[in-house]
């Protein structure tokens, strides 16, 4: 039989892409595999640690909440932080782990020939498998505790594909941005510290809406921050949370929920474009 690379055509072309398809995803699943040993080398606990440290977090905020007597006025504040926390330590997590996902694998881009999105997405992915591992003690406390609310699990799936989309997007977008500007790794630090204090983790969505400098329905433009809705829809999934509390339920629609999705598609967008942009140049300037 002939060997389809040895041919033109349409059918040789859909041959070759799918064969180039297959080496790519098995490089991507090397480097995730790789990505996920670095984290846990050298642990005697390894991958026990994803699920240890979600429920040492839990137990350490729970014991923190006791002592002080808080509860932030409202019932259930102990599980809708820990959620926040949870959900936000993946975007953190990328966050951090993407700016060398380029710079750090120097001679694997200026010696092999690959798309270079698969460094910054594997880190992503790296992180997801790390997440998905974190939700599991998350969801038991939830449960044990009468939080969980299995009627929104739906929601779940959103909250996962739009928070995966945003970190691929960070992901793309620092890893390409280090590579050029070694600043970014400095600015990262100060710029993750203040979107953390944004976003709606230690205090709700109420807080975030009041302290809006907007008037009126406006005030919903605080869903420009994608992990403003994101946390929504987790905590919405989780713990069966409105969209909008109700004493906003009449000036903000839960509709605005639909701008952070569209603020993780266009974090994407812009990691993708970066990183097109510089691809080129990655090996002469690494």
């Amino acid at each position: 039989m002939a060997n389809p690379t040895e041919n033109t055509g349409p059918a040789a072309e859909s041959w070759r892409r799918k064969t180039g398809l297959v080496k790519w995803r098995g490089l991507a699943l090397i480097l995730v595999a790789r990505n996920l040993k670095i984290r846990y080398k050298g642990s005697a606990l390894g991958f026990f640690w994803s699920l240890l440290t979600p429920a040492l977090t839990i137990l350490m905020y729970a014991v923190f909440a006791h002592i002080l007597k808080f509860n932030s006025g409202r019932p259930e504040y102990l599980q809708f932080l820990v959620t926040g926390l949870i959900a936000w330590g993946f975007t953190a997590g990328t966050l951090n782990d993407s700016l060398f996902s380029i710079a750090g694998n120097a001679n694997l881009v200026k010696k092999v020939k690959f798309p270079r999105a698969i460094l910054p997405l594997s880190t992503a992915l790296a992180n997801g498998v790390n997440f998905c591992l974190t939700l599991v003690p998350l969801v038991l406390y939830l449960a044990v505790t009468g939080s969980l609310r299995p009627a929104g699990f739906a929601w779940l799936v959103p909250a996962a594909l739009f928070q995966f989309l945003l970190c691929a997007g960070i992901a793309l977008l620092v890893g390409t941005l280090n590579v050029f500007f070694r600043d970014v790794q400095h600015a990262v630090g100060i710029g993750q510290l203040a979107w953390f204090f944004l976003t709606p983790v230690f205090y709700d969505l109420p807080m975030q809406l009041g302290a809006a400098p907007m008037h009126g329905a406006w005030k919903g433009l605080v869903f420009l921050n994608p992990m403003t809705g994101v946390l929504a829809l987790w905590r919405r999934g989780l713990m069966g949370m409105p969209f909008v509390p109700e004493e906003w339920a009449g000036t903000v629609s839960p509709w605005w929920v639909a701008l952070s999705c569209a603020s993780c598609a266009a974090v994407f967008a812009v990691g993708a474009a970066a990183l097109r942009s510089g691809d080129g140049k990655f090996g002469d300037v690494l």
